[in-house]
């Protein structure tokens, strides 16, 4: 069994960066459904994405409000995981894992306080981003990634690019990595050559 980093590629809102993400050796692909989001597809679309994906890679939608509403429209699309934001984001998780969805559970990482994992779901995985004001996920902004080392649990790492993937696993050791805004060409638009890089940057460290 490879123990290659896990790589999800996120943000994703066109059947051609989908392809690209998963030619390029991805492991997930993430869509993204809340409503305040610049990357946001609709359901759709990201019907449409999930089926492309479908057999190859875990379909992640990310989702907010209320815990059925947000089940039901992972489901809806064929997403076999969610990423849960907003004020029920830990109902959804625990919603998800008891249908047997996978869960990447978004913690926010501010500048010098402590990681507060006092929310995050037993069994759901945390996903760490750097905390930036008004934004949600996404942000392509680093942390200290040697603060990863001290939650005990297997995490993902993001706000990454191809630059610093490689020192981001060497330093915070994650199960895998999650990358978006430092993917793109323009808001919403994949840029192929990065997607590639990204990916063989992150399975070779």
């Amino acid at each position: 069994m490879s123990d290659a980093t896990w790589v999800k590629i996120c943000g994703l809102t066109r059947p051609l960066d989908v392809e690209t993400a998963i030619a390029s050796g991805a492991d997930a692909i993430g869509l993204v459904l809340v409503a305040r989001s610049p990357r946001r597809v609709d359901p759709q679309r990201a019907s449409e994405l999930a089926t492309i994906a479908a057999d190859r890679a875990t379909v992640v939608a990310l989702v907010e409000g209320d815990a059925a509403a947000a089940i039901a429209l992972a489901r809806r699309i064929g997403a076999n995981g969610v990423q849960p934001y907003g004020p029920h984001a830990a109902d959804i998780a625990r919603s998800a894992m008891s249908r047997g969805l996978e869960v990447l559970f978004p913690v926010e990482v501010p500048p010098d306080e402590p990681i507060d994992l006092a929310d995050l779901p037993a069994g759901a995985r945390p996903l760490l981003d750097t905390k930036v004001a008004g934004e949600t996920g996404g942000t392509g902004t680093v942390f200290v990634w040697e603060r990863a080392l001290r939650i005990p649990a297997p995490v993902i790492a993001g706000g990454l690019h191809p630059g610093n993937v490689a020192a981001a696993i060497a330093a915070a050791q994650p199960w895998g990595v999650d990358a978006s805004s430092g993917l793109e060409a323009e808001v919403g638009i994949k840029d192929p050559v990065k997607v590639a890089s990204f990916v063989a940057a992150a399975k070779k460290a």
